[in-house]
């Protein structure tokens, strides 16, 4: 195992710069996330950090060894793509070792690597069918094979599961962080889905524009978005934000269209704000005052959850309801809002403005 250490991490493609400068230790042993949208920089940091991307600023770090000018084979990294890239014309058995073959590995030990690997990933029933025979899910096992034989460091993944239908991501997921706790190898894992990166890893690094947004463990990022970006990235359904005023009356509270909320907040009278709140944080406000009234514009019964939404300070809102809770739509709801899970930012900056429940 290996830390991964970015010191001012930088790449350019002539005059366009790409990532920034960036920051990041990785512990030995842990599994980090990169998340964000398409063109955030996230598979560019990964390449870099395999040595398949050269690195224009800056130093990258593997245990004790700078390895900007290392070649991709002697980092002591594999990896993991998308794209499955096996042989066709040979064998799940042939595949996996072929790496561990070209590097002139003794016979032996190539077999019992991957018999061993073909153990952890319970596959060895399939050592000896191709490619072609193997579904979408087996075939990824086997690419997770290739890697393993090679007992490496690290362990690179690059939006491994996006070719997998919803249940094989599950499944496959489930096996990524079973693996994880197996080997306890150190890993980075990109990926474009919030929700694969906040169920696998131990830390989660939110990127944009080739910047680091926030990183930290999930739960933290769910419930301390540091700002509006992370906000409505994090979460599913969307966090909803509602566009509102800091009062200047001399009374604590935000003033939103058609009603006022007492909070508290580090922030001037006047100031332009987002309030966010995620689906479970509006409720039915019972035997207390409700906040709002509303109507019930689209229901969505999962079994599990009845997500509803419904107009709120002049947005649509989704609200999130137990299934027991007859819905209909028209029905008039009367809302209040959970002060201790709302989220306030400043509507220029999106930088997150800290806030306290307030007495009406």
């Amino acid at each position: 195992m290996a830390t991964i250490t970015l010191e001012k991490l930088a790449k350019s493609y002539g005059a366009v710069q790409t990532i920034h400068g960036i920051d990041l230790a990785i512990g030995d042993g842990e599994f980090v996330a990169l998340v964000g949208p398409s063109g955030c920089g996230k598979s560019t940091l990964l390449r870099m950090i395999a040595g398949l991307e050269e690195v224009s600023g800056g130093r990258l770090s593997i245990g004790d060894k700078v390895v900007n000018a290392v070649e991709p084979r002697d980092r002591d990294v594999a990896m993991v793509f998308q794209d499955y890239a096996l042989y066709p014309h040979m064998t799940v058995e042939q595949n996996i070792g072929f790496g561990l073959k070209m590097r002139k590995t003794d016979a032996a030990d190539i077999a019992a690597r991957v018999a061993e690997a073909a153990q952890i990933l319970q596959i060895e029933p399939l050592l000896q069918r191709r490619p072609a025979e193997l579904s979408g899910g087996q075939r990824q096992r086997v690419a997770m094979g290739r890697a393993i034989v090679r007992r490496p460091s690290a362990f690179l993944f690059d939006e491994p599961l996006s070719n997998l239908d919803a249940k094989l991501r599950v499944e496959m997921r489930t096996e990524i962080k079973r693996l994880h706790g197996l080997l306890g190898r150190t890993t980075v894992y990109v990926t474009h889905d919030q929700v694969e990166a906040l169920t696998l890893a131990d830390r989660v690094v939110i990127l944009k524009d080739g910047r680091i947004m926030q990183e930290g463990p999930p739960l933290t990022l769910y419930e301390q978005p540091a700002n509006l970006f992370v906000a409505e990235f994090i979460g599913s359904p969307q966090m909803n934000m509602f566009a509102g005023t800091i009062a200047g009356d001399g009374q604590p509270g935000i003033q939103l269209d058609g009603f006022r909320l007492p909070l508290s907040a580090q922030a001037a009278p006047g100031t332009k704000v987002k309030l966010g709140a995620r689906p479970e944080a509006i409720l039915l406000a019972g035997s207390d005052t409700p906040d709002l009234v509303t109507k019930v514009e689209v229901f969505e019964p999962l079994g599990s959850d009845t997500m509803v939404s419904c107009r709120i300070a002049g947005t649509m809102a989704v609200v999130r309801l137990s299934p027991e809770v007859p819905v209909a739509r028209g029905m008039e709801l009367a809302l209040r809002f959970d002060r201790r899970k709302l989220h306030l930012f400043d509507a220029t900056s999106g930088n997150r403005i800290a806030s306290e429940p307030h007495s009406a």
